[in-house]
């Protein structure tokens, strides 16, 4: 099992979080902030893939787009 060193501040923080009854111990205070971070993580890689997809829209939208033809993009797949 990892360490983890945490400020003092911190530390506080976790102690208040457990003496409250919100967790049982600090490894659950610990794997409960690792959780929002992923979520935030996560919500940034949506948010980042939305903005490309309306750029791209808007851009196909204006005409900057060219047909797709699946025969030069994958021509073994239409070999019989």
């Amino acid at each position: 099992m990892p360490n983890v060193h945490l400020t003092e501040p911190m530390q506080e923080y976790v102690q208040g979080q457990i003496k409250s009854g919100a967790y049982a111990n600090t490894s659950e205070v610990v794997r409960a902030g690792l959780r929002l971070l992923m979520e935030k993580e996560g919500a940034r890689q949506f948010y980042n893939l939305k903005a490309h997809l309306e750029d791209a829209a808007t851009a196909a939208e204006d005409g900057a787009f060219s047909e797709f033809d699946p025969k030069a993009f994958e021509p073994e797949a239409f070999t019989s």
